[in-house]
């Protein structure tokens, strides 16, 4: 979720001003709705696959939700998850509310596309959806994230799979099977993808950053303070170590080597499915937040873990978030006053439970403390999402069996 010119932006159909500490439900009616992103667009689906974006916008803190607009020009083309839901950034305009542009990830015969739409008007409409640049190719794509820069233009980063199909002729069909049968290793098969970066409306701003990624993880985009993009993925590392890298892109197409956020460890035969979150504050300094898989008493556990740095290239050791189960899907805000508020989801006993934290002390401090908001206690549910309005921490997530999910949505007390 994200600040529109102070309107909160949320997908419903009905929706009823959300008080603080109490939970409300968000769905389109008939349809499972799930994959809340960052900026609250989520997917609707029919009974029978059919996918569709939607986007509604909440004016004022005490006013209902408007009607949903599909943001996807052709009816149900958009194939998201919960690990690579539609993303939202918003451009500032003078004298007008921000534009809004969605981003999200849609099936073609030759593999997968990202799509792009635009509502100049405040969500009431948007424009028909077209490519972004670069990722109409042959295999599959995904896993992306957007942000705006100093200049206002919006930045895509996503993971690539081009060097994955097999068939000269762009047929959707990938090389894993081959590859294995071959004896090629997991980590053979991660050389063949790519991080790729663009710019919307640039044809000639796509480029490949970086091969060797760990495919099917969530990346992680945010503007550095001078106009440079930084961003994060899970890495392949020698001998299968699925580690947080970083950099920084510093204009089209030319970024800094990788920095390794941590060397944690974790070999792991295949994708966790579990990306980084990132944000930076005021000060410049990034803050990473990361799941990763320790050994306690004796057996594995998926923990969370936090770093941050003031250049990119170095991190500060890892701090462990507290965490009372098996932890996955991490997202970060940070608030006016500096506090860090993050969400993630846990298993705890059979249910998987939504998790709210937050810095605690010195807020200066480059390895701050975490403790739990026991807010979302009761919360059940996977995927959070978390945003912050000048006065308000917001946290939404999907609830409910798949065919018949809906998103929830608690606002907690106010923040700096």
């Amino acid at each position: 979720m994200q600040c529109l010119a102070g309107a909160l932006l949320l997908v419903c159909s009905s929706c009823a001003p959300v008080s603080s500490g109490s939970i409300a439900t968000l769905a389109v009616p008939g349809r499972a709705n799930a994959n809340v992103s960052v900026a609250a667009a989520w997917s609707a689906s029919e009974p029978g696959g059919s996918m569709d974006i939607y986007l509604s916008v909440k004016p004022e803190a005490e006013q209902e939700f408007s009607a949903p607009v599909r943001v996807n020009s052709t009816p149900g083309d958009a194939r998201v998850n919960g690990e690579q839901p539609p993303r939202i950034a918003l451009v500032p305009r003078a004298s007008t509310v921000p534009a809004i542009v969605v981003v999200w990830t849609a099936k073609r015969e030759s593999g997968t596309v990202l799509l792009t739409a635009r509502s100049d008007d405040g969500g009431r409409t948007f424009g028909a959806s077209g490519l972004v640049p670069g990722t109409d190719a042959p295999g599959n794509r995904g896993w992306h994230a957007v942000a705006t820069d100093a200049a206002n233009n919006v930045r895509v980063v996503w993971l690539d799979h081009r060097r994955m199909a097999s068939d000269a002729k762009g047929e959707s069909t990938h090389r894993h099977g081959a590859m294995a049968e071959s004896g090629k290793s997991t980590m053979d098969m991660s050389q063949f993808s790519d991080l790729y970066a663009a710019t919307l409306g640039n044809p000639a701003s796509p480029a490949s950053l970086t091969a060797g990624v760990c495919y099917c993880c969530k990346t992680a985009i945010a503007p550095a303070a001078d106009g440079a993009m930084h961003m994060a993925w899970r890495h392949v590392y020698p001998g299968n170590l699925r580690d947080i890298a970083f950099t920084t892109l510093l204009e089209a197409g030319f970024a800094r080597a990788p920095a390794r956020v941590s060397e944690d460890q974790w070999m792991l035969q295949g994708c966790p499915d579990d990306g980084p979150a990132m944000d930076v504050d005021r000060g410049g300094r990034i803050h990473i937040v990361w799941p990763t898989v320790v050994t306690d008493q004796g057996a594995g556990q998926k923990v969370l873990f936090y770093a941050s740095s003031v250049d990119g290239r170095t991190f500060t050791p890892r701090t462990r978030l507290p965490v009372e189960g098996q932890a996955n899907h991490p997202q970060i805000a940070i608030a006016r006053d500096g506090t860090l508020m993050l969400a993630w989801d846990e298993v705890q006993g059979s249910q998987r439970r939504i998790v709210v934290a937050r810095s605690a002390g010195d807020e200066a401090s480059a390895v701050p403390a975490f403790r739990r908001d026991r807010s979302a206690d009761e919360a059940v549910g996977v995927y959070p999402a978390i945003a912050l309005t000048p006065t308000t921490s917001i946290v939404a997530w999907t609830s409910g069996a798949p065919a018949e999910s809906s998103i929830r949505v608690l606002r907690l007390r106010a923040v700096h």
